[in-house]
């Protein structure tokens, strides 16, 4: 059917059209966002090593999904007001879906199960910085290059330098004085 055999389509239709669209776009995205939120923080539980972590990890993961479902009811009310003819700003959507993020993730985070998956994931990232400066310093001496370190050295070397070139003259000028005298 074309514009042409629907009179009754005009700019608000076509606005509505593309308001649903969005609308579907960004409940598509968020449920996959939610999906791969919910399937990390899967994984992290399993890891956690404490029963204790576990249910405490659970009971967090159970206070996040509801806080989802909450926002997903608060969509669901506010598109039926958008239909009903209410002016709902679209602004209104991404705010629930912002808002409904940060509480999730409070709601996981302050768990002692995330606190142990962070020490653990530091813990790997600190190994891994501290494996990657290595090859870097390595790679760097290879190549006949100055590392950080060995920059540190000349600068600590310099200083050294000028406060004993600094003590030279100090005993120099004394040494011109008393022969000027």
């Amino acid at each position: 059917m074309t514009d042409t055999e629907m009179p009754w389509r005009g700019p608000w239709s076509d606005f509505m059209d593309s308001m649903n669209e969005e609308f579907v776009d960004v409940m598509e995205r968020t449920m996959e966002a939610q999906n791969d939120a919910a399937e990390s923080w899967t994984d992290a539980i399993e890891e956690a090593t404490e029963d204790d972590e576990l249910a405490e990890g659970m009971k967090g993961y159970v206070r996040a999904y509801e806080v989802w479902m909450d926002a997903a009811e608060e969509m669901a009310e506010r598109a039926t007001d958008a239909l009903d003819g209410d002016d709902v700003d679209p602004s209104e959507f991404r705010d629930v879906w912002l808002s409904a993020a940060n509480r999730a993730f409070k709601e996981t985070m302050e768990t002692s199960a995330f606190a142990a998956m962070t020490g653990q994931t530091v813990e790997a990232m600190t190994d891994a910085q501290e494996d990657a400066e290595a090859a870097q310093r390595e790679t760097l001496r290879r190549l006949g290059f100055a590392t950080e370190g060995d920059v540190r050295e000349v600068g600590e070397r310099l200083v050294e330098l000028e406060r004993r070139q600094q003590s030279v003259e100090r005993k120099l000028d004394t040494v011109i004085e008393a022969v000027d005298e």
